[in-house]
């Protein structure tokens, strides 16, 4: 078996980093590298992935839907009227990552988000322009383990900062932009990378 792949019950070869936890798998096969175009989805994903800092995407995961109950289904135009009680609220939710200041930059970029939508139409126009034009020549275990963040990642973060927006380092973009399928990079020989595109 190629480094970074590993093989499931189901026969099927996949990208090391799931394991073999089961819910874990499923998001690997339904969710990570699809391209996505719900601005809600897209708001959700960068903020869980701003609360993933520090921890495993694994404990956040488990951990969305008390997020997503408790951030009103992450609906940026309801998250930017939070107030002092939602982050108190929110603040002694068990289920979730009670941090404040991750709580508090969640309604800041909810409020955020929706001057991003009021100029670009929607949060999907805004984040297709740090789509790269052109797919990697080799996207293998050892190139991907070295790569923490790109070009497009780092413009991303420094203009999403200029804006307002925080808890999205050029790291946490680029950990976004894999999952929301601006960039496809699972391992060559994962079953799910031919049929994801670029």
């Amino acid at each position: 078996m190629k480094e970074g792949l590993i093989k499931g019950e189901d026969g099927k070869v996949r990208c090391w980093w799931p394991a073999h936890h089961e819910d874990y798998l499923r998001y690997h096969d339904e969710e990570w590298g699809h391209h996505v175009t719900s601005d809600t989805r897209l708001f959700e994903k960068i903020c869980l992935e701003g609360f993933q800092a520090g921890l495993s995407w694994l404990t956040i995961l488990r951990k969305r839907e008390n997020f997503r109950a408790g951030f009103a289904g992450f609906d940026f135009e309801k998250v930017a009227a939070f107030d002092e009680k939602d982050v108190e609220r929110l603040v002694q939710d068990a289920g979730i990552v009670r941090h404040r200041g991750k709580i508090l930059s969640t309604i800041n970029n909810a409020k955020r988000a929706s001057e991003l939508k009021k100029e670009f139409g929607s949060l999907y126009d805004y984040f297709q322009q740090y789509r790269p034009e052109v797919r990697p020549k080799k996207c293998d275990f050892a190139t991907l383990s070295q790569i923490t963040k790109t070009d497009e990642s780092t413009a991303m973060s420094k203009d999403l900062k200029k804006r307002g927006w925080s808890f999205v380092g050029p790291t946490t973009c680029y950990a976004f932009m894999q999952a929301m399928g601006l960039v496809n990079d699972h391992i060559e020989g994962c079953f799910k990378r031919e049929n994801l595109g670029p």
